[in-house]
Formats: C-alpha cells, sequence, structure tokens
C-alpha cells in the first residue's frame, strides 16, 4: 500500500480522496492555485502545495507543476479525481513514466476512450451495443447529408473531442444538417482545437443510462448496476439516481454483463463508467468515462462499497475487495448537484458564504467543501455540493432528499436548491417518468411563465 499519494484537484473531490485515504492510513498532498489557500482540501490534507495562480491553465492544469509537488512531497501515486487531468492520456503516461502510480486506468485506455469514435469501434468489436451511425469522422457536407439519408433523420452531428455539450447539433431534417454540421464543426475546432465530427440517430426519447464498472487489470471486472441521468440541462446532469426506475433486474444483469465483460477483455484497471442513451429497451452506447463520476456516491449507497478505497487498492497492485457475487442492491439513492448559481438563468453566483448549515440524519450524506466565511473563486466550476439519500425504497428516497434540502442553508451566494424543491412537487419526478429532454422543456415552460 502507498504510504502518501498527491490529488491533483480540488473542492469537494479532493476532500472525498483526503477522507478516504485517511482511513486507509494512507497520508494526502492537496495541490492548490492561490485562490484556493483557504480552502477546505488544503485545510484537510496532510500537506499541501501550492502550484500557481487561480486561472486552471496555469494551475490545476499544469502538468509539471504538479509533477514538481509529486518530486517535493515524495507522493508514490496521484488521484486525478474528475474533470482537470482526469481523462488526458499524456498526464496518465508522464506520471507513470516518472515511476509514480495513476489512481486511474492506463494512459492507452484513457486514449482510446477519449476518442469518441475509436470508443465506439472498440465497444462495437466488444459487443456492446452501439448508436446507429456513421464508421468514423466525416469529412465533408456532402457526405454528411448522405449519411443522414442512409441512417434516417433525425440525427445528430458530435466532435469526435466533445465533452460538456459542446460541439453539438440536431438536424431534425436534410434541410437542418448544413447548419448543424457546419455549427458543430466550428464549436469543436473552438472548444477542442479539433473539428472532426461524426453522426449518429438522434433517439427522441431516450434515458440516460450508465453503468458502474470496475477491473483490476489482470482480466477481472465488475459491474455495479446502473445510474439513471437523464435529468440534464445543456447536456450537464443535475439529479442522478440508483437504480433506475425504468430498468428490470433482467436488463440490468444484461447489460451490466456485457460491460463488465468488455472491460475485463481488455485488461481495464480501476473505475470506469459506460454511458448508454436507453430507449424502448434497447441500449445504445455513447461513451465510456475513465474516471470517477461525480455521482458515484448512489452507487456507493445502494452497494455499501467505497469506489476511492478501491480504486487506491488496486492501483497499488491488491485484488479488488469483492466479487460480482458479493455486490447485492439495496435500496435506493438520489444525488443532486448543488451549484452556484441563480436562477433562473443559471448564472454563476461565487461569493462569501455567510451561513452554512449540512443537513444530516439518516441515509442522509453531503459531499461539499464549503464552510462559513469560504469565499467560492469565480474561476472554477460552479458544483459547490452534492447532497445524497438512501431510502429502503424510491418513495422513502425521495422524501429523506425532500426533507435534507428543507435543512440544507447556504447563504450569501444564490444557489440551486430552489430548483429540486420546485422538481419534487412534479408528478412526473415522483412516478419516475422523465428522459433527456423532460428538464429542458419543463425549464422552458416554467420561464416561460414567469
Amino acid at each position: 500500500m502507498f504510504n502518501k499519494i498527491l490529488i491533483a484537484n480540488r473542492g469537494e473531490i479532493a476532500l472525498r480522496i483526503i477522507r478516504a485515504a485517511r482511513e486507509m492510513g494512507v497520508a494526502s498532498v492537496a495541490v492548490h492555485s492561490t485562490a484556493d489557500a483557504d480552502a477546505m482540501h488544503v485545510r484537510m490534507a496532510d500537506e499541501s502545495v501550492c502550484i500557481g495562480p487561480p486561472p486552471g491553465a496555469q494551475s490545476y492544469l499544469s502538468i509539471p507543476a504538479i509533477m514538481s509537488a509529486c518530486e517535493i512531497t515524495g507522493a508514490e501515486a496521484i488521484h486525478p479525481g474528475y474533470g482537470f487531468l482526469s481523462e488526458n492520456a499524456a498526464f496518465a503516461q508522464i506520471v507513470q513514466d516518472h515511476g509514480i502510480s495513476f489512481i486511474g486506468p492506463t494512459a492507452e485506455h484513457i486514449h482510446i476512450m477519449g476518442d469518441k469514435i475509436t470508443a465506439k469501434d472498440t465497444m462495437k468489436a466488444l459487443g456492446v451495443p452501439c448508436v446507429p451511425g456513421s464508421d468514423g469522422g466525416v469529412p465533408d457536407l456532402e457526405t454528411a447529408e448522405r449519411l443522414g439519408a442512409e441512417i434516417g433523420y433525425p440525427v445528430i452531428v458530435k466532435a469526435t473531442a466533445g465533452g460538456g455539450g459542446r460541439g453539438m447539433k440536431v438536424a431534425q431534417t436534410s434541410d437542418d444538417m448544413r447548419s448543424a454540421f457546419l455549427t458543430a464543426r466550428s464549436e469543436a475546432k473552438a472548444a477542442f482545437g479539433n473539428d472532426e465530427v461524426y453522426i449518429e440517430k438522434y433517439l427522441t426519447t431516450p434515458r440516460h443510462i450508465e453503468i458502474q464498472v470496475f477491473g483490476d487489470g489482470k482480466g477481472r471486472a465488475v459491474h455495479l448496476g446502473e445510474r439513471d441521468c437523464s435529468l440534464q440541462r445543456r447536456h450537464q446532469k443535475v439529479f442522478e439516481e440508483a437504480p433506475g426506475p425504468s430498468i428490470s433486474a433482467e436488463e440490468r444483469a444484461r447489460i451490466g454483463k456485457i460491460c463488465a465483460d468488455a472491460v475485463a477483455r481488455i485488461n481495464y484497471v480501476g473505475a470506469g463508467t459506460i454511458e448508454f442513451l436507453y430507449e424502448k429497451g434497447e441500449f445504445y452506447f455513447i461513451e465510456m468515462n475513465t474516471r470517477l463520476q461525480v455521482e458515484h456516491p448512489v452507487t456507493e449507497a445502494i452497494f455499501g462499497v467505497d469506489l476511492v478505497r478501491e480504486q487506491i487498492r488496486v492501483a497499488a497492485g491488491l485484488p479488488m475487495s469483492f466479487h460480482q457475487d458479493d455486490l447485492k442492491i439495496a435500496g435506493h439513492a438520489i444525488e443532486v448537484r448543488i451549484n452556484a448559481e441563480k436562477l433562473p438563468n443559471f448564472s454563476p453566483s461565487p461569493g462569501r458564504i455567510t451561513q452554512y448549515h449540512a443537513p444530516g440524519g439518516l441515509g442522509v450524506r453531503i459531499d461539499s467543501a464549503l464552510y462559513d466565511g469560504y469565499r467560492i473563486p469565480p474561476y472554477y466550476d460552479s458544483l459547490i455540493g452534492k447532497l445524497i439519500v438512501h431510502g429502503r425504497d424510491r418513495p422513502e428516497a425521495l422524501a429523506r432528499l425532500n426533507r435534507a434540502l428543507g435543512e440544507l442553508i447556504v447563504d450569501g451566494i444564490d444557489t440551486t436548491v430552489p430548483l429540486f424543491h420546485a422538481l419534487l412537487e412534479e408528478p412526473d419526478i415522483h412516478a419516475g417518468h422523465y428522459n433527456i429532454h423532460w428538464l429542458e422543456k419543463w425549464l422552458a415552460r416554467n420561464n416561460a411563465n414567469t
């Protein structure tokens, strides 16, 4: 086991990793920008190193600075968390080349899954069901128009290096293809420095279902069921639950085995998430995230496992502490992402926290790095906390979420908490009747009435 690990991240995920390491008797090193000098992850870690000024490109994305911090402190491993460098294959390779353990998959697997066309081809070869679409990148508008006719409209044009909803445009009919294709390429070039796009069938009422997998890098892998992440705004998840209210035990076992078998065949190591669109009983692969997910706590809640602890164990060369037969679902869990944003436009709301009170009680967990007097900097993602509840069943989890939201106090800034209060009054939410378009339509209706 490692004696010391460095966390190449900030905020609640850095704190989450520090806690897991401390329970394992492993010392932790926090890195931080000058803007985060008083951040909770810096206060909680055993050591801390300042790695640069506030902009992420000069601090949390600076590979030389992070590697220097690792050398200075003698850390034997690096946990990247999520975001920032977590899915940067070059970073993972540099870490490995310096004789330091990367707490995550290999650089090769990050590279393969980081390119959506390569990822789709790989998964198709491994027997994972995929959305009908182009075989690789689409070079020009003429080809795009031909493929649109062959696949059947509506279709979606996506950046191969995409993420966060950028470089994605829907063509409802052939008349829309020119605009969708050119706009997607332009956005992709601006956001990712790569204008290559591909085309897929656009499903009209799908749910977003993701399968949590975990591999030991030696040909053994398991799945830990699914999460339903269909409530999204601009392709950003806001509400996640496990198990999915629309998935049967038989469907879970079938798609879970397909995913576990696939990652076992490529000797995948650590945590990963295989994401699907699900419609009319069919799963269609869209991408694989080669890292810990923001919403991993709901999976931990229903299976009673610590995924971060398991990541550290496997990276240190220890075997997984569970087998597939050990993993049994108990109850239902829901997570809501609380952002420092002002409704109804979701504009950023950084500032000083004048009062903070976290909810508690049976089945309530909050992952946050907030404290009274903390000043939220304007330089980073607006996520300030995740409220996770667990109940014996879905109705109990929803009731617990409603109660916990009522206890939560975050004064001094605007947050998205009122959104969740409103959602919990909707019959569709209680019935589990929603898809990836539901929230956008609901917001449009409610904003029109305000």
